[in-house]
């Protein structure tokens, strides 16, 4: 049955690699009975999973953006808890689990991906309205869709998104699968300024670039351009500045060499990645890091998705105390 995994301190201790004369992110971290218990939480952070490939099979991609969650909460609750980052500003709180559609074809996948979104609204709002900032581990970005509507449905107003992406995502909004969140949004009117930041030229067709030239509710940085430049950070610093509370979407398909369904060569190191996080000039409305996976279905498989995840992660949540 489809539905919300809450887990419980038991849950999360089973994860955590237990060693004496030391403290672990899960030894701190907080847990929750209920999601109406994030209104007494004092935690700033929530941390969610979403592990799923049904939006990318939607898209025809390859299934395993189901695998990152996992390693990535593992590697995430065994980081050391010190002088830099505690754990108790954060609570865990579970992960969806979604049933697989009932045949095969792009239609029965585009459905049930309209049936997550429904899921992923319902429960990102909460965590929003209680006050806190969503950190969101996928999953395909066709999850992105319903954390934006949330965010502007707590607001009552259409809201900034970062997304550091190789692609746009701005597919027909004909069919929810992970490449149209942002056409969907747009149409709905719950995007003010949708930025991206590294779109690669190769890999986004010509009506693509043609509306994102026509809209002025879309900026770009392409990274062919940062690689003309040389200089990342330089470049992100002026362009972050023109938005206004963003929610941030990392694809990690930006990152070369990162295994996923559209992996490449040619992208942002890790530590590119993470200096963006680090040197933000300004907070986030929330983190989303998607399509990444640990194990692909054409047998390509990883053992650093999980920990490059959890650096982003512990990032995000330093960044706030810098």
């Amino acid at each position: 049955m489809d539905g919300l995994r809450i887990y419980s301190n038991k849950d999360i201790l089973k994860l955590v690699n237990i060693r004496s004369r030391e403290t672990k992110l899960g030894e701190r971290v907080k847990v929750i009975a209920t999601l109406e218990d994030l209104n007494t939480s004092e935690a700033r952070f929530v941390l969610l999973g979403i592990p799923e490939d049904i939006g990318v099979r939607a898209n025809y991609g390859l299934s395993g953006t189901s695998t990152a969650w996992g390693p990535a909460l593992k590697a995430l609750l065994n980081t050391q808890s010190n002088r830099f980052l505690d754990g108790s500003e954060l609570v865990v709180l579970g992960h969806f689990e979604f049933t697989e559609p009932q045949n095969n074809t792009i239609e029965a996948f585009q459905k049930k991906v309209s049936e997550i979104d429904n899921q992923v609204y319902e429960c990102v709002l909460k965590i929003i309205a209680a006050g806190k900032t969503p950190i969101i581990v996928g999953g395909g970005h066709n999850n992105a869709y319903p954390i934006i509507k949330a965010l502007a449905s707590v607001h009552k107003k259409a809201v900034d998104i970062l997304n550091i992406d190789a692609h746009a995502d701005l597919r027909e909004p004909k069919g929810r699968h992970s490449g149209n969140s942002f056409s969907y949004a747009l149409k709905e009117g719950y995007l003010a300024k949708y930025g991206i930041f590294g779109l690669h030229h190769n890999y986004n067709n010509e009506a693509i670039l043609k509306q994102i030239e026509e809209n002025e509710k879309i900026q770009v940085v392409f990274f062919d351009d940062i690689l003309l430049s040389d200089a990342t950070v330089t470049l992100w610093t002026p362009f972050l500045s023109a938005f206004k509370n963003p929610g941030l979407e990392i694809d990690l398909d930006s990152i070369e060499n990162m295994l996923s369904s559209a992996a490449t060569p040619s992208g942002f190191s890790l530590n590119d990645i993470r200096k963006l996080i680090l040197r933000s000039s300004k907070q986030f409305a929330y983190l989303h890091i998607c399509e990444g996976a640990s194990e692909m279905a054409d047998g390509r498989t990883s053992s650093f998705t999980g920990k490059s995840i959890a650096y982003l992660i512990t990032d995000f949540l330093k960044s706030y105390t810098l």
